[in-house]
This record gives C-alpha cells, structure tokens and sequence, in this order.
C-alpha cells in the first residue's frame, strides 16, 4: 500500500449500510487518526485509553473488516506497532492470510497486561 492507492484500497473495503455521504466515510477513516493520538499519548506520557482505543478499533473493524489492520499499520508509524498489535492481540484481529511483517513485531506487553485485567 502506497500513497496513491490508500484511499482507493480504503473506499473498496469500507462497508457502512448507514453511511450516505463522503462526510460518514472521513469521519470512519478519522478514526485511525484517533487512535494514532491516543496511542502517541500513551508512548509519550504512559496514559492508556484502553476504552477509547477499543471502541474505534472496534467501529473500525465493523466498517472496514480485515482492511483495518492493513489501514492501521500504513498510517502509524513503526513505534506504535507493537502498541496497536497488543490491541490486535487481546481482539484477535491478527489476520491468518496473508502473513506478514506483523508477526515479526513484539507486543507491548505493558498494553497487553492493562488489557487482559479487563
């Protein structure tokens, strides 16, 4: 995935029966910017919104299926991986096919401890 083909893989993949306009897609997509924020938070101050971070996750993968991950690790920058795979993890989102680079990534096992107390 590039530059010039991220918004084309993202709009194939987006499924939102509710969604009318442009607007529901952006504001879809915003999420994975929120989730960049909370997750830079949590690597600058140590503060984890597990619950925000979930619930994006969460609306992100209802509209967008298995793409979401690709989307996710495309737009973070390679500090938060383990982070966002942490989260994968506890969700069990990690795809079977096609394996990728993602297994290579070590959890943060500070997130993974935070959200197997859930």
């Amino acid at each position: 995935m590039n530059e010039s083909n991220y918004l084309l893989f993202a709009i194939k993949f987006y499924n939102n029966p509710q969604a009318v306009t442009r607007d529901d897609f952006e504001s879809d997509l915003k999420r994975i910017r929120y989730i960049k924020r909370l997750l830079k938070r949590y690597k600058n101050t140590g503060e984890l919104k597990i619950h925000l971070i979930l619930n994006h996750l969460i609306i992100l993968f209802n509209v967008f299926d298995d793409a979401a991950v690709p989307l996710l690790f495309y737009n973070l920058e390679e500090e938060l991986w383990p982070s966002i795979k942490s989260f994968l993890i506890f969700l069990k989102r990690i795809p079977e096919y096609p394996k990728s680079d993602i297994t290579g990534i070590p959890p943060d096992n500070i997130c993974l401890q935070e959200l197997e107390s859930l």
